[in-house]
């Protein structure tokens, strides 16, 4: 009935009152579901007694119109998840698609089809897609170890561009489902085939602190390609320059698919590539960082420092240019006739700058969040300087060389401004926003035009202007734009009438109909991860205390508005005008920050709260409007996946 007379209000747009009934009554199924899904996960990470402080908000209000499409895009992603999951998959979990796949490249892009999933349910999503998600991964797993890409659940052996787009989804589920025994100790032997430990598997050189090769895996690092490996990928990799210029009757990249003529380009990809370190392999950090918030061993933390560390090291010894190529001695271009250009996935080929860029972001981050040291993110600023250092102006715009090759640096454009944000976000400092000024339009800082690109990620600049307190339509744009796309993708599932052996491997990927993006930037305040292999860095996380399950809980919306050096200010939305809500904000995707005080801006004079922790509590009346402003201490703890009961 409460609905029903707020949905009436002759004051609310009609658009308004549709979603009010249709968020009332999407609550009362996210209810039942919350309550199957911890019958289903068992009580044992649900029990204990635990202490918070308790912030009340006691101001009720109209509900803006971005807290209704927030929990309208947060609610209704989960019948688009199933809308693929009913079409594509099997009931356990597989994918209906053919009996063979050859070569070693395909699983990554089967997990990629859902690989938001478990996050989508971390955000406060229907409660049924925490098991959904670990029955797909299962199945994908399955699934292309039948087809021989998979070994031990894990890769066989492929570089960390592609062992990132698969492993990203494995790492959610340290979100979704910390105290699963089965994804712990996948973690901890996945993170084995990385630690130098174990002989079987001897990826990494802990002497000398480096990999082996730039292809590694489950079967360990794998020196010699064969045409078999690279089978389903060579067309592809025809729309790329050459990795080499001087290969025997080689003159063009139509040698991929020509049979007389790959064998040459694969003997140098061998012969040059496959034997030493490339910049590429820091992606692993997420692997190591992800087994040591879920265990706390401190082996991981100093894997990663100690890893990051080389290749400081080795930008160091190199004149401040970022190498991407070692060889197995250590030595920078020792099968490269001494070049520091030419590696795998390197300056050259198939990418350039993007790799370099990509890699060390997501390196130095990580070595942030589990150190606490900011001197990490001088990595990924190396880069960004050396090419920074050769920019100039053209056509109104500034470009950067994105390859460079025996005749110096060349292929001048416009950086891609993702990586300068998530630069930023970590470090808050201002010489990182001087390097976003100097090398972006501003005019792309406040151009939204929703198109879902791979990664969802497509939106850093104007999510940057409006928490800086520009773009005051942002939230809604991004969040409608968000819900236009889901829409776009359900419709081309419902006009797919393609039939398995017509498929390619990224055919579901490309109709995942779950975007996250307006999510996880109004909600966490916070750009979206980094899409091959980056962690979710965030300024906040919620946690539902009467279910005791992660996300916001029903008819709850929250909005980062702003960010500071050292805090946010958070409004935070009620929907429900007859029962009040319960929901803990924690410092941090990983309780890695430290709350000091919190102020609410109702109050005047001005009334500062003192938390001191990790995290605390939120008690919103019935109808609650309200603003927080939080100050807080920045890695001030060891990143965790503990929920804030388990203490």
């Amino acid at each position: 009935m409460a609905a029903i007379s707020l949905a009436a209000d002759s004051r609310l747009r009609p658009m308004t009152r549709m979603l009010v009934i249709a968020l009332m009554a999407a609550a009362v199924t996210q209810a039942t579901a919350t309550r199957s899904c911890r019958a289903q996960f068992g009580d044992r990470a649900i029990t204990g007694d635990f202490r918070l402080k308790t912030v009340p908000v006691t101001t009720p209000g109209e509900p803006p119109e971005w807290a209704l499409w927030q929990r309208h895009v947060l609610e209704q992603s989960y019948p688009a998840a199933m809308a693929l999951v009913e079409k594509y998959t099997t009931n356990d979990g597989e994918l209906i698609w053919r009996d063979e796949w050859p070569g070693m490249d395909g699983s990554d892009d089967g997990y990629e089809s859902f690989y938001n999933f478990p996050l989508l349910y971390a955000l406060g999503g229907h409660a049924d897609l925490a098991p959904l998600s670990e029955k797909l991964w299962g199945g994908v797993t399955r699934q292309f170890t039948r087809y021989g890409q998979i070994h031990n659940e894990f890769d066989a052996h492929y570089d960390w561009m592609h062992h990132g787009e698969s492993y990203t989804y494995f790492y959610f589920f340290g979100l979704s489902n910390p105290h699963g025994e089965q994804n712990r100790e996948r973690t901890i032997r996945f993170a084995r085939l990385y630690s130098g430990q174990d002989e079987s598997t001897p990826n990494y050189d802990p002497v000398k602190r480096l990999m082996r090769s730039p292809l590694t895996g489950s079967r360990g690092p794998h020196y010699e390609n064969t045409a078999e490996d690279w089978v389903t990928h060579r067309p592809i990799l025809a729309d790329y320059p050459l990795p080499f210029d001087d290969i025997p009757g080689v003159t063009s990249s139509d040698a991929w698919n020509d049979d007389a003529l790959f064998p040459n380009i694969l003997q140098a990809i061998n012969q040059r590539m496959m034997t030493g370190d490339v910049p590429l392999n820091l992606t692993s950090t997420s692997l190591m960082a992800h087994a040591y918030m879920l265990t706390g061993n401190a082996d991981y933390r100093s894997w990663i420092s100690d890893y990051v560390g080389a290749w400081q090291d080795r930008v160091e010894a190199n004149d401040g240019i970022l190498p991407d190529n070692v060889g197995p001695s250590g030595e920078v271009g020792e099968l490269m006739d001494g070049k520091w250009w030419g590696g795998y996935y390197g300056w050259r080929w198939p990418h350039g700058l993007f790799n370099q860029l990509e890699s060390t972001v997501i390196g130095g981050t990580n070595a942030y969040l589990v150190t606490g040291d900011p001197r990490f993110l001088e990595l990924p600023r190396s880069v960004i300087d050396l090419v920074s250092s050769q920019a100039r102006e053209e056509d109104g715009r500034i470009v950067v060389p994105h390859r460079h090759g025996d005749d110096g640096w060349y292929d001048f454009k416009p950086i891609n401004s993702k990586y300068l944000v998530h630069l930023w976000y970590s470090s808050r400092a201002d010489e990182d926003m001087e390097r976003l000024k100097k090398l972006t339009d501003p005019e792309t800082w406040s151009q939204l035009s929703y198109s879902k690109g791979k990664g969802d990620s497509e939106h850093p600049l104007p999510w940057l202007a409006y928490v800086h307190g520009q773009n005051d339509d942002y939230p809604l744009q991004i969040l409608k734009g968000c819900y236009q796309e889901t829409q776009n993708r359900l419709q081309k599932i419902r006009d797919d009438r393609t039939t398995p052996d017509e498929q390619d491997v990224h055919h579901w990927q490309k109709l995942n109909p779950v975007v996250l993006e307006g999510l996880v930037q109004t909600m966490l305040g916070a750009p979206n991860h980094i899409y091959h292999g980056g962690l979710l860095h965030a300024s906040l996380r919620y946690f539902d205390p009467e279910a005791r399950r992660p996300g916001v809980p029903p008819d709850v919306a929250v909005l980062v508005e702003r960010l500071t050096t050292n805090g946010v200010r958070l409004k935070l939305v009620n929907l429900n005008p007859a029962e009040p809500r319960r929901v803990i904000l924690q410092a941090g995707m990983f309780g890695e920050h430290q709350f000091t005080r919190v102020r609410q801006v109702v109050h005047y004079p001005f009334q500062f709260d003192t938390i001191n922790a990790a995290a605390f509590e939120v008690e919103l009346v019935p109808g609650a409007v309200g603003r927080l402003e939080i100050d807080m201490q920045r890695y001030a703890n060891p990143p965790t996946y503990r929920l804030p009961w388990d203490n």
